[in-house]
């Protein structure tokens, strides 16, 4: 037996659910409703037959986003997050270069890797040596000033701790930055590239060995393994080409507005909601949210 939650914030009608159920019931006639988690905003189905078919006839409904599982082991006890354009709504390499006037050079380079058009340890290895010179206090500025996490983070990262979840942040993107955004929102443990200095300057260069899609995935692999986890206990949410690898491997893998090369192989999408959408998938309440 598998649940389909279907989520749409204050929007989440009979209308919405019986299309639903018309479409999943082409796959398994014995469909059907089974509890909301928040009335109104979102609601579990229960369902039999392929997860693949049953998240393809219920693609493109408009405004819901739906989330497709095995009953067992809904709510997950580890969270493998990345950073940039997922839990903070920037990358962050590019709001650095804003401080070095190359914001829009560096940016480009940015988007094409994370659309897994180009080799990501090159690609960071050449935005890190456009940097050098830049000082520890624009890096600073650049935290403090331009870095913003994305609607629920903190809700998604706090609730799960208070369930007894282990939450880490993995990402291709930098300590500097990766180190407060994970103090700020609860997270256990991170892993990151460290630039490297000089005399107080970026050198251009950043310390090997480089946090790449395969670290990500082995960083996932190791802490499941550490905390005496089944495959099946594991959320992992990404929105770029390097965090393909690490969804592919989750229980759970979600694409969190994110680029085509991750869309096509996560479990899920989140298009419509805030990473506290995470939480009603896990089939958790709005009254059990440890809001941030």
């Amino acid at each position: 037996m598998a649940i389909v939650t279907l989520i749409a914030a204050g929007c989440l009608d009979d209308r919405l659910i019986d299309r639903a159920l018309g479409s999943l019931r082409e796959i398994d006639p014995k469909a059907a409703f089974a509890a909301w988690i928040d009335e109104g905003d979102a609601v579990d189905l229960k369902v039999s037959g392929d997860l693949k078919a049953i998240r393809w006839a219920l693609d493109g409904m408009e405004g819901v986003d739906v989330f497709v599982q095995p009953e067992e082991n809904r709510f997950k006890r580890l969270l493998v997050a990345d950073m940039d354009s997922t839990i903070v709504g920037q990358e962050c390499i590019d709001e650095l270069a804003d401080f070095a006037g190359l914001k829009r050079e560096i940016a480009e380079i940015t988007e094409r890797a994370m659309q897994g058009k180009l080799d990501f340890k090159s690609a960071l290895r050449e935005r890190v040596a456009m940097l050098s010179g830049l000082d520890e206090e624009s890096i600073q500025r650049c935290v403090k000033e331009r870095v913003i996490p994305n609607p629920g983070a903190a809700t998604l990262i706090r609730t799960m701790r208070v369930g007894g979840a282990y939450c880490m942040l993995v990402t291709g993107g930098f300590v500097s930055f990766a180190d407060p955004i994970a103090k700020l929102l609860g997270f256990n443990s991170i892993r990151a590239n460290r630039l490297l200095f000089d005399g107080g300057l970026l050198s251009g260069s950043v310390e090997d060995p480089i946090v790449d899609a395969q670290s990500k995935v082995e960083a996932l692999v190791e802490m499941r393994s550490e905390l005496g986890l089944s495959p099946d206990q594991v959320l992992a949410v990404g929105d770029g080409a390097n965090d393909r690898l690490m969804v592919e491997e989750a229980g759970l893998g979600v694409a969190f507005r994110a680029k085509p090369a991750l869309a096509e192989v996560a479990d899920a999408r989140l298009d419509h909601h805030g990473l506290d959408a995470l939480l009603w998938a896990q089939g958790i309440r709005r009254r059990d949210w440890v809001v941030g």
